[in-house]
């Protein structure tokens, strides 16, 4: 049933973004960083007459944070210093859904109403999450539903006129009808980073293009391209800049490039006031690898201090791009991934390894073949550094519909494990889970190393002589710069993926994967029975 607000004078909303799974190896970079959606939303609920707003980022708590017995955050400390009315969380990640359902439990049974969005809630999740401690989902971007639903919950109710609001009212889900997306940007306030409690934040998350028009099967971001002006992109810069004495950013634009004209014009405008405050900025985007084809676009980029560009390759192998609904080929890739080599960015690549292929389609490549074949591929396209994932089958996804019969039972692959790190499903054959486990491990050891301590210290002693012959400062620092920064990544990385496959020996995971193959053989063999029903919860 709806809920009303106690009478107070003013009243509290903390927005929670839960803890990455202890065994998730990017949990190094969260400590740097956090999501700009909580941010948002946040920054809207704060316009609400009689509320005040925190968000709480349970992976970067560096300052004064409270801490549990275990090393999480202390909220039980957290209530007893601030009683919170309203808790939201954010479900933008699958993997991180259990933390958020505990806390989700601990923060009703304290009394505070309860709420959830982000991506990971769509139809196949509301049930279960109706069912797990939170009193209301939202659906859809949350600017504008967490200001209705804080004024329906100050007038005692009203929340049929709350759009995208999905509650449970007895044994019944309610859902409102759905929100549209919000497309006037530049009528919201700019992302409030005072109201990140707790935080050290290092690398700033930005952005000015929401939606996606791919329609990759695997992703949940699906829906027309949504624009706000440079202008409001900038002054977002000029806030962080001059109010948290930023320096490093994250455009996090799932296309950055796209409106092509605008994003140069940005680009012009970020150069200028890098001049005016004579200060450089480091920009890092997320960017189509056709974009290289417009040197115009590229030399703009550079000339706004964009130094990393973050590409989706995905595949090396032609059948598995075409499975994804990618329209490249491996050969046109190399050639464009070098082009952003050659204008001096630094490239981050991602890979999704063994994908799945439609019906009747087949590909004959052994494990060891498709490692090689990715290990070329890295090493012709000149990529700085590399995230090689598995196939994720996320809820509401194309994916996940069409290995429905695949997927291993959440019984035994619960929603921890959808992170990108661990098989889900039954693979095309002749792949197995083990193979594909294996597989990323291989790819992932073997480009971060040990050995790149040396080099790295190398790179130090060579240093003068590396640079100084070179007259042209600027040219040999980049020359020196790039070698000595993936080196120390890479070491860096072989750190994190050490104790990443210490912690999954702890987790007892292919023990796991036995049971989920057992349990998924044992369904199927029950669906293909003379009495077909429906499979098991």
């Amino acid at each position: 049933m709806p809920h009303a607000l106690k009478q107070k004078k003013r009243h509290l909303l903390r927005i929670i973004i839960p803890a990455y799974p202890a065994f998730n190896i990017y949990s190094f970079l969260a400590h740097k960083t956090t999501a700009l959606g909580p941010v948002c939303v946040a920054t809207a609920a704060k316009e609400v007459p009689g509320w005040d707003v925190e968000v709480i980022d349970e992976n970067n708590l560096r300052l004064f944070g409270p801490r549990d017995n275990a090393g999480g955050t202390d909220h039980a400390l957290l209530e007893r210093l601030r009683p919170a009315d309203v808790v939201g969380f954010y479900g933008g990640l699958t993997s991180t859904i259990p933390r958020l359902y505990q806390l989700a439990r601990f923060y009703k049974e304290a009394g505070a109403i309860t709420l959830a969005g982000g991506q990971h809630f769509v139809d196949e999740t509301l049930d279960e999450a109706l069912s797990s401690g939170l009193d209301y989902v939202a659906i859809g971007e949350g600017e504008e539903t967490i200001k209705e639903f804080l004024g329906a919950l100050g007038n005692h109710g009203g929340f049929n006129r709350v759009r995208g609001l999905a509650w449970r009212d007895d044994k019944k889900i309610v859902r409102t009808p759905p929100r549209e997306p919000l497309t006037d940007f530049d009528g919201l306030p700019l992302p409030d980073f005072s109201l990140l409690r707790y935080a050290k934040v290092k690398i700033f998350p930005v952005g000015r293009i929401r939606g996606c028009a791919m329609h990759c099967e695997f992703c949940t971001v699906k829906s027309h391209l949504r624009f706000a002006s440079p202008e409001r992109l900038l002054e977002n810069y000029r806030l962080l800049v001059e109010t948290k004495n930023a320096r490093h950013f994250f455009i996090v634009d799932d296309l950055f490039g796209q409106q092509r004209n605008e994003t140069i014009r940005f680009c012009r405008l970020l150069q200028d006031y890098q001049a005016t405050i004579n200060r450089k900025l480091n920009t890092t985007v997320q960017i189509r690898l056709d974009k290289a084809k417009n040197p115009e676009l590229l030399t703009a980029m550079r000339h706004a201090g964009i130094h990393c560009v973050a590409i989706g390759f995905e595949s090396p192998v032609e059948e598995e791009l075409l499975a994804m609904n990618k329209h490249l080929r491996p050969q046109d890739m190399i050639s464009l991934a070098r082009t952003y080599h050659d204008f001096g960015f630094l490239v981050h690549g991602m890979f999704i390894f063994g994908y799945p292929l439609q019906e009747g389609r087949t590909l004959r490549l052994s494990v060891g073949e498709r490692i090689r074949q990715t290990k070329d591929f890295i090493r012709k396209a000149k990529i700085d550094t590399i995230q090689v994932l598995l196939p994720v089958p996320l809820p509401g996804t194309e994916l996940r519909a069409r290995l429905q019969d695949r997927v291993f039972l959440r019984k035994d692959m619960g929603w921890e494990y959808y992170d990108g790190n661990f098989p889900l499903f039954e693979p095309t054959p002749p792949l197995t889970p083990e193979d594909m486990q294996l597989a990323v491990r291989k790819l992932m050891g073997k480009f971060y190393e040990f050995k790149y301590m040396f080099y790295i210290a190398m790179k130090i002693f060579l240093f003068p002589g590396l640079v100084l012959p070179w007259f042209n400062i600027k040219s040999g620092w980049a020359r020196w710069y790039r070698n000595w920064r993936n080196y120390l990544i890479r070491f860096g990385g072989w750190i994190t993926i050490r104790g990443w496959a210490e912690k999954i020996h702890k987790d007892n995971f292919l023990q796991k994967l036995d049971t989920a193959r057992k349990h998924l053989g044992a369904r199927t063999s029950q669906a293909a029975g003379p009495h077909k029903g429906p499979p098991p919860a």
